[in-house]
């Protein structure tokens, strides 16, 4: 009786953590949007990533002593370069290109992540399996409808450029990441790449001019910046750590494909932003060639070794 109680609760805890990455994580486009309203793309991003990971590193030190950032300076240098390329690259162009895009559209091409990553394996000569390369030629199918047409609404080309280049980013943060020195402890290493992507940005901020007036932002540009770094990048990775550990990945990649539908109900329901049939058409296909993707990945992971020792992609 105590072992089947133990169970639910952890099952419970499971579906809880997971409702948070989904909707936590698919929230920041529409949480980006708000802040960008009277704070600049670029400040607003140094802002909430040089804060988060200060309370992350305060945390990490308080809970696990410094012993978690025992680290050699490849390691930092490994997980600076990341942080960059994730941070500065991804997050911030993301930013700027909400300037000119709607927040769910913007999510709908950085899905796109997975299926990069697939063709950066192809690179180094990594030979995925058939179905993935075919869920990379339906998720890219997708990208170029939604690229080409706008999703059917008023989209800025600039914006558009600006997200896929974000996406691509991303993407070769990911795939280094696993291919380069990093710190042991997760978390240490996050509050690294967290600390590199906001000087990063606050270094790129400068030089393009960006300038941030404090008394023209709103309460609700506040507002949105605290729920970014609280929320989105303490709360929902604290989340998705403690996931990797508990639950199938299997389980846990599924945040891959909720996220953007989030992102782009959140949009229409708080912002009115425009949802074309066209949209929800490609959309579609892109989440059904990253869910093919990453179904296949981890069908092919979880055989070759134990799934506790499985990271993400």
């Amino acid at each position: 009786m105590a072992q089947d109680t133990t169970d639910k609760r952890t099952s419970l805890l499971i579906w809880a953590a997971l409702a948070i990455v989904y909707v936590v994580w698919g929230s920041t486009y529409l949480a980006i949007m708000i802040v960008i309203e009277t704070i600049p793309p670029l400040v607003s991003g140094a802002m909430r990533f040089t804060t988060a990971s200060l309370v992350l590193a305060a945390v990490v030190l308080l809970l696990r002593g410094a012993n978690a950032f025992r680290m050699t300076w490849k390691q930092v240098a490994g997980a600076s370069l990341v942080g960059l390329l994730l941070l500065t690259g991804g997050n911030g162009m993301v930013a700027l290109a909400e300037q000119h895009i709607a927040s769910g559209l913007a999510a709908l091409l950085v899905a796109s992540v997975p299926l990069w990553l697939v063709v950066f394996r192809l690179a180094v000569r990594d030979r995925p399996r058939l179905p993935t390369l075919a869920g990379v030629l339906v998720g890219f199918g997708g990208v170029a409808v939604l690229s080409l047409t706008g999703g059917g609404g008023r989209s800025g080309v600039t914006g558009i450029v600006i997200v896929l280049l974000a996406s691509l980013s991303w993407s070769v943060g990911s795939f280094l990441s696993s291919r380069i020195p990093m710190p042991a402890d997760p978390f240490a290493a996050s509050a690294v790449e967290m600390a590199a992507g906001g000087a990063g940005l606050l270094l790129v901020s400068r030089v393009t001019g960006e300038h941030l007036d404090l008394a023209a932002v709103s309460g609700r540009s506040w507002a949105g910046l605290a729920y970014l770094i609280v929320m989105g990048s303490l709360v929902a990775f604290t989340a998705y750590v403690w996931l990797l550990g508990e639950a199938p990945i299997s389980l846990v990649s599924t945040y891959a494909y909720v996220n953007p539908v989030v992102a782009v109900v959140l949009g229409a329901a708080v912002l009115g932003e425009a949802v074309t049939g066209s949209m929800v058409t490609a959309g579609l296909v892109i989440v059904v060639g990253v869910a093919l993707v990453v179904s296949t990945e981890r069908a092919k992971r979880a055989r070759a070794v134990p799934e506790e020792e499985l990271t993400p992609a």
